[in-house]
């Protein structure tokens, strides 16, 4: 995806943009390219690669939810910032929490945000299970995180409205989520599934909706998660 097809991408998802915006989003490519010399931040690379797979596909996420219709979004397991870093740039009144277990790209989010002149963004150096601030935010999403039924175990606790799945093809993990469901008491209010543009790979969206608050034994320790997920 050139610049210019992800300009037209923008306005086919209604995302504003302006010059700034988008000066932002080179340099992140910049600091993302430079910074991967270093550290492992990703095998995407290419420009026109890094556009489509991890710009572009960060931003799907207004296929199911209005942004501007919330005011907290973590972002847990985000790597080296996707979807949140792209979230925060074009919707930056957002607050936007960052949620990653290595020091490293903690490190390289916290430079990208200083870099980027970002406001109103916290990263987070911690596994999801250790922290602490339960029924914290307005959305919880994760991006090809893990397996469905260990994900959201993980991510329900830290919501109080609604936690938001973007993953490849998830019809096998799909199966069998009653139990699951309703031991996290939450509903699966609308799924979104699409073709990624140019090399249409499958994409879905799964959107969960918060009936009361998670019972406190969630989240189990992540062997127990792995060992027995619900």
């Amino acid at each position: 995806m050139t610049e210019n097809e992800f300009i037209h991408a923008l306005e086919e998802l209604n995302i504003k943009y302006d010059e700034n915006k988008l000066n932002q989003l080179k340099r992140y490519y910049e600091l993302l390219i430079e910074w991967n010399e270093k550290i492992n931040l990703t095998s995407i690379t290419k420009k026109e690669d890094v556009y489509l797979k991890h710009f572009y596909d960060s931003l799907t996420l207004v296929k199911i939810m209005n942004l501007n219709h919330i005011s907290t979004f973590a972002d847990v397991g985000t790597g080296a910032g996707f979807p949140g870093i792209v979230i925060k740039i074009f919707f930056p009144l957002l607050h936007i929490t960052l949620i990653d277990s290595l020091n490293k790209r903690t490190d390289f989010l916290n430079l990208v945000i200083k870099e980027l002149n970002l406001k109103d963004v916290e990263v987070i150096t911690s596994r999801a299970e250790d922290y602490k601030k339960r029924e914290n935010f307005d959305l919880v999403t994760a991006r090809a995180v893990a397996n469905l039924h260990v994900i959201l175990e993980l991510l329900t606790p830290l919501s109080k409205k609604y936690v938001i799945l973007m993953k490849g093809d998830a019809t096998i993990e799909l199966e069998n989520t009653d139990y699951l469901y309703k031991e996290l008491d939450i509903k699966l209010t609308e799924k979104e599934e699409f073709l990624l543009p140019i090399e249409n790979s499958k994409r879905t969206l799964l959107k969960y909706e918060k009936l009361k608050e998670t019972n406190k034994k969630y989240p189990r320790n992540y062997g127990q998660i792995k060992k027995k997920p619900l």
